[in-house]
C-alpha cells in the first residue's frame, strides 16, 4: 500500500500545511470510505486509490488533482454523496469528483451507450483537462491490474485503452502514460502480434546495446572536444507497439527501422540543441533524408526535438535525438508540464502554435459552478468542430458504428499539420486533403473553393497532404461542392459541410 507520506515525497513542490491537511485527509477518508472493499485481484480497494494518487504526483499534479484522485470512486462505489464531498473537501475537489465519477458510469454495453461514453468524455475533458488526466492515472493502473480481470473482460478494456485513451494522452503530448498504456494492452489485443514483436525487440537489444554504450560514450568526447559539456546522455528503447505499427508501415523489414534505440542528448537551452547537432554532423556522417527538425516544425501534440541518424563508422546506423531541458519535459508530460503548483495552465508558457489547439480544452467553466445538465451543455465556440458534434450525440441517434470510425479517424490515428500561406497552423488527421484543410478553415471557404495550391504548385482535390505542406485555397464566388468530395474528403467535418451544401439543392 502506497502511504501518504511516499505521496507527499513524490510530489513536484512540497505542499504548504493547508494543502498536507488536505491530502491526509483525504487519504484517510477515502481508506475508511472503501475499508470494506476487495478489487478482483483480492487486494483492498484503497490500494487502487492510493497507486491513483501515486501515478498524479509523479505526474507533478497539485493537491486539488491529487485528492481528487483519492476520492474519484467514493461517490460511485462507496455511496459517499457529492454534498459530503463539497462539505468535506470544497466545491472545486467536488467538481473534478464529479467530472470522473459520470466518465465512469457507463461501461461499454452495445455501440449506443459506447458513443454516449465517448460524448461525456470529451464534454468533461472541455471543462477542466483535469478530469481527463485523473481519469488517465485511473486507468494506468486498472491496466496494471488487468490480468486479476475476468478474460472476458480483459480485451474490451485493453482494445477502449489503445483505441481511446492511449491516443489521447498522446494527443496531449503525456508521452509517459502514452507508451504504457500502449504496451500494457497491446498483448491482450494483438497476442500473436505481441509475441513476433517481442522476440524481435529482445534480439535486436542483445544485438545493439553494447555498441550503444560504446557510441555514448564517444559522442560525450567528442562533443567535449567542441567545448560542449554541460549535456545529460541516456537511451530509450522505442514501446512494443509503437514498433509493432512501425513495422507494418515498414513491410516488417526490421532493417528499415532506425529508432528500435535511440541516443538521447538532453542540453541546457535551444541554441544548445543546434551547437550539438552541428557538432555532430562534423564527426559523423548523417543519412540523407533523416534529419527532422522538430524544434522550428513541432509535431502536432507540441513534441519538440532535433532528429539525426547517424553512420557510425562501424557499418552500422544510429539514431541521435537533441533536445532542451525544457523541450524533454514536455516530451514526457506534455500538456501537464504547463499547469503549476496551484493547477492553472500559464497560456504563456503555451506558445508552439502546434499546441495552441490545448487553448481550446482550457476549463469553460469556473470552479464551483453547478454543471448543467448534460442535454443542455453548452459547448464554447473555441472548441473543436469534431468536439461540438460529440457532445450533441443522443442515444438513440442511428450510424453510431459510422460515427464512431469517424470520430477515430478524425482525432485518434496519426496527425499530419500543414501551414496556410500566413503561417497558422492546421491540424488535420492523416490522409486528408485540400478539402479537409478548406473547411478546417471556414465552411464558407470550403464550399466556395475552385483549386488549391501545395507549396505553391496546382494540384487535385484529393491530394495527400504531408507534414509541413503550405496550401493555399482558391476561392471563387460560383465555385461550389460536388458529390465526388465526399469520396475524396477524410474529416467528419468536411463531409458534414459538404452534406448539408448538396442537401439545400
Amino acid at each position: 500500500m502506497v502511504s501518504i507520506e511516499e505521496i507527499l515525497k513524490l510530489m513536484k513542490e512540497t505542499p504548504d500545511e493547508k494543502d498536507r491537511e488536505l491530502l491526509v485527509k483525504a487519504y484517510h477518508f477515502a481508506e475508511k470510505a472503501h475499508k470494506n472493499q476487495k478489487r478482483f485481484s483480492g487486494e483492498p480497494y484503497f490500494l487502487h486509490l492510493t497507486e491513483t494518487a501515486k501515478i498524479l504526483a509523479e505526474l507533478g499534479k497539485g493537491p486539488m488533482t491529487i485528492v481528487a484522485g483519492l476520492l474519484h470512486d467514493a461517490i460511485e462505489d462507496a455511496e459517499v454523496s457529492p454534498e459530503t464531498i463539497e462539505k468535506e473537501f470544497g466545491k472545486e475537489i467536488r467538481f473534478l469528483v464529479e467530472g470522473v465519477t459520470k466518465l465512469g458510469k457507463l461501461r461499454y454495453r452495445g455501440v449506443e451507450r459506447y458513443v454516449e461514453s465517448l460524448r461525456k468524455l470529451f464534454v468533461a475533458m472541455s471543462q477542466d483537462l483535469r478530469v481527463l488526466i485523473i481519469k488517465l492515472a485511473d486507468r494506468l493502473h486498472n491496466m496494471r491490474t488487468l490480468q486479476y480481470v475476468r478474460k472476458e473482460k480483459q480485451k474490451r478494456i485493453a482494445l477502449e485503452t489503445l483505441e481511446i485513451y492511449a491516443p489521447l494522452a498522446y494527443r496531449l503530448g503525456i508521452r509517459k502514460l502514452n507508451r504504457e498504456l500502449e504496451d500494457l494492452a497491446f498483448p491482450y489485443v494483438y497476442p500473436k502480434e505481441y509475441a513476433k514483436i517481442n522476440d524481435i525487440l529482445k534480439k535486436k537489444h542483445r544485438e545493439t546495446i553494447t555498441h550503444l554504450e560504446k557510441l555514448r560514450k564517444s559522442i560525450v568526447k567528442g562533443l567535449t572536444k567542441f567545448g560542449i559539456k554541460e549535456i545529460h546522455t541516456d537511451y530509450r528503447v522505442k514501446g512494443l507497439y509503437s514498433l509493432y505499427q512501425k513495422m507494418i508501415r515498414k513491410n516488417w523489414d526490421i532493417d528499415m527501422i532506425y529508432d528500435i534505440l535511440a541516443i538521447r542528448i538532453i542540453v541546457p537551452g535551444l541554441e544548445d540543441c543546434y551547437r550539438v547537432l552541428g557538432a555532430i554532423h562534423s564527426i559523423w556522417r548523417p543519412l540523407p533524408g533523416r534529419i527532422k527538425d522538430y524544434i522550428a516544425f513541432p509535431k502536432p501534440n507540441g513534441y519538440r526535438s532535433l532528429h539525426t541518424t547517424i553512420f557510425t563508422g562501424d557499418g552500422s546506423i544510429m539514431e541521435i535525438q537533441i533536445r532542451s531541458e525544457e523541450m524533454h519535459k514536455e516530451a514526457e508530460y506534455g500538456v501537464v508540464s504547463h499547469f503549476g503548483y496551484k493547477e492553472k495552465i500559464d497560456l504563456k508558457t503555451i506558445t508552439n502554435s502546434s499546441m495552441t489547439w490545448i487553448k481550446q480544452f482550457l476549463p469553460l467553466l469556473s470552479f464551483g459552478e453547478q454543471l448543467q445538465k448534460e442535454k443542455s451543455t453548452v459547448i464554447n465556440g473555441d472548441v473543436p468542430a469534431w468536439l461540438r458534434e460529440l457532445a450533441k450525440i443522443e442515444s438513440g441517434q442511428s450510424q453510431h458504428e459510422d460515427f464512431i470510425k469517424e470520430i477515430k479517424a478524425d482525432f485518434f490515428k496519426t496527425r499530419v499539420f500543414v501551414f496556410t500561406p500566413k503561417g497558422d497552423v492546421v491540424d488535420l488527421p492523416s490522409n486528408a486533403c485540400p478539402i479537409d484543410f478548406a473547411y478546417a478553415i471556414h465552411s464558407d471557404i470550403g464550399d466556395h473553393m475552385s483549386g488549391a495550391k501545395v507549396n505553391g504548385k496546382m494540384v487535385t482535390l484529393n491530394t495527400i497532404l504531408k507534414n509541413g505542406d503550405i496550401v493555399e485555397i482558391i476561392v471563387k464566388e460560383k465555385a461550389k461542392p460536388s458529390t465526388k468530395w465526399l469520396d475524396m474528403a477524410k474529416t467528419t467535418i468536411a463531409k458534414k459541410h459538404i452534406r448539408a451544401f448538396l442537401g439545400k439543392k
